[in-house]
């Protein structure tokens, strides 16, 4: 039940860190956004590494978190760039579709979930494809706006699959070094294209403590999860992790005002009702 809760953990947290992040990508440059929220991330998984302790496991030991960590990055930026431009609840949910990545190499690897948990995950994804529907939007500047999105959703979703196989090959040797290894090749291929392109940069106190705010959010969800998969299956934590669009469809329903059909509350409920039989065969 340990990985269960932190699985879920990952998921309310990445939600709120996502909505978020959509939400100021509307108002501020992406990459603007991306540098501080991953700076203040950096600075918080040092210092837990600092306190955590522990010895150095080993640069070939880190090297699939770090490329977890690109993956993520590159994932997390289309994704932000998705949910400034689309509708935040058909983009959540597209993106959870990453999940059938760690899904595939769990079970290849050996991991045979059970009967119960075999349902949940199925009807977990199927919920967030449902939660995705929506119909079409008119006028062919909107439905390109809207094509984008969801393409970007699907760059999002392969890269964040890719950051939580990486994640989990390397959180034996230390969650926390798992941790700081991702983030600091993110930052560094961000801080890259940041140098690059020369993003302007928010100046009001406000703004840049709501990007912190993300980024504090974004290392909670990822320590969760580094966690999670030290305690239970990687098919089973991966997908109790990628509910997070549950929690970002009812933020945008409630502040944005967001309307959503009748099959994305049928999807909503089918993802909730995969969490239950999950839990109950983990």
């Amino acid at each position: 039940m340990v990985a269960v809760a932190l699985g879920l953990g990952s998921s309310l947290l990445w939600g709120l860190a996502d909505f978020g992040g959509g939400l100021q990508a509307r108002r501020v440059a992406l990459l603007a956004v991306m540098a501080v929220s991953q700076a203040a991330g950096l600075v918080g998984i040092v210092a837990f590494t600092l306190l955590a302790g522990g010895s150095f496991p080993g640069v070939a030991d880190l090297v699939p978190a770090a490329a977890g960590g690109v993956a993520g990055i590159v994932a997390l930026t289309a994704f932000y760039r998705a949910l400034a431009i689309g509708t935040m609840s058909i983009v959540a949910p597209i993106s959870a579709t990453g999940a059938a990545v760690p899904v595939f190499v769990g079970v290849a690897g050996g991991e045979r979930p059970g009967a119960a948990v075999a349902a949940g995950i199925v009807l977990a994804v199927v919920g967030v494809v449902l939660a995705a529907r929506e119909q079409a939007p008119e006028g062919s500047t909107a439905a390109a706006t809207a094509r984008r999105s969801v393409v970007l959703a699907l760059v999002g979703a392969l890269g964040f699959g890719g950051f939580l196989v990486g994640m989990d090959a390397s959180t034996d040797e230390g969650v926390a070094w798992a941790l700081l290894a991702a983030r600091i090749a993110s930052f560094s291929a961000l801080t890259l294209v940041v140098v690059a392109t020369r993003p302007r940069f928010p100046d009001a106190p406000r703004t840049l403590g709501f990007l912190v705010g993300i980024g504090v959010l974004d290392l909670g969800a990822n320590a969760c999860y580094a966690a999670a998969t030290t305690q239970g299956l990687l098919s089973v934590v991966a997908v109790l992790a990628s509910i997070y669009p549950v929690v970002t469809v009812l933020l945008a329903r409630a502040v944005l005002t967001e309307r959503v059909r009748r099959v994305q509350e049928v999807g909503i409920a089918a993802a909730i009702a995969g969490i239950a039989l999950i839990a109950s065969g983990a």
